[in-house]
């Protein structure tokens, strides 16, 4: 059998290079790289500008099975780009996968959200992740996949790396009290992905941990796992009732053996280096 050719939106950045590593095995796996030239030399990779550049001339090179898109940058140039990639792949034989997010519901608070709920943002985020998913509804369902993603942790995360430099420095790290949340981390958001390329899946998916937990006792244990600090909390609130922003499976569950819980989030993937 050929194997089934996957391109990687956006794939030097933390989700989209850990998405790299975990498929490159099993599929014939492309990725885009914009600012990290050390992608320069490999032929897997395609150095793409969201500004200057036009999607159709990767596609073009790779001719995807799927594409997985991972993109950041300019607002309108995200939204440009996503347009041609739609045309692309209702003409072809392809299918899209959209690393959304939880923002396209942080404008409700009083529940977690499910994959049917009606979306709604405050944050400018949220819109733009709106807007695109919004395109893809409009695509052939068998055609695409949205998946919505809490906040994604891990050794390498933005996220982590930020309380790490925070903690060494002695300075406030920030903490929602009244923000229930779940989360992932980037191992087990790729094997997700993995097993609903791999069963050939479409439709919306909500790629977060199976619990939750309020927002300051989870940076709370985070801190605990990275060493014996004394962090300064800086305690932001911005209503005085708990608030959600959760993304919780209804619809598409996925097998007992590819959910996670927070605990686990912390107990194995934040191992001290």
């Amino acid at each position: 059998m050929k194997k089934k050719k996957i391109l990687i939106l956006g794939a030097s950045g933390f989700i989209g290079n850990a998405l790299y590593k975990e498929l490159c095995n099993y599929f014939d796996t492309y990725g885009t790289y914009h600012t990290n030239t050390s992608y320069k030399g490999n032929g897997q990779f395609f150095h793409y500008d969201i500004q200057e550049d036009d999607i159709f001339s990767v596609l073009e090179k790779v001719r995807p099975d799927y594409v997985i898109s991972c993109l950041r940058g300019d607002f309108t140039a995200q939204v440009q780009a996503h347009l041609h990639l739609m045309e692309y792949i209702v003409k072809h034989e392809c299918k899209l996968y959209f690393i959304s997010s939880a923002n396209v519901f942080d404008a409700y608070s009083k529940f977690p959200s499910y994959e049917n709920d009606k979306t709604l943002s405050q944050s400018i985020y949220g819109r733009l992740k709106i807007r695109i998913e919004n395109m893809m509804m409009r695509m052939p369902k068998k055609n695409m996949a949205i998946l919505r993603v809490p906040m994604v942790f891990g050794n390498t995360s933005p996220r982590i790396k930020e309380i790490k430099t925070l903690l060494e420095g002695n300075e406030a790290i920030e903490v929602f009290p009244n923000l229930i949340i779940n989360v992932t981390n980037d191992d087990r958001l790729t094997q997700q992905i993995h097993y609903l390329i791999n069963q050939d899946k479409y439709g919306i998916f909500h790629l977060g941990s199976t619990d939750l937990v309020h927002h300051e006792d989870f940076i709370k244990e985070v801190i605990k796992r990275l060493g014996n600090y004394h962090p300064l909390l800086k305690k932001v609130y911005t209503t005085n009732e708990d608030r959600y922003l959760a993304v919780l499976p209804k619809q598409h569950k996925l097998p007992k053996n590819l959910t996670v819980t927070f605990q686990e989030i912390i107990d194995h993937h934040l191992m001290v280096d």
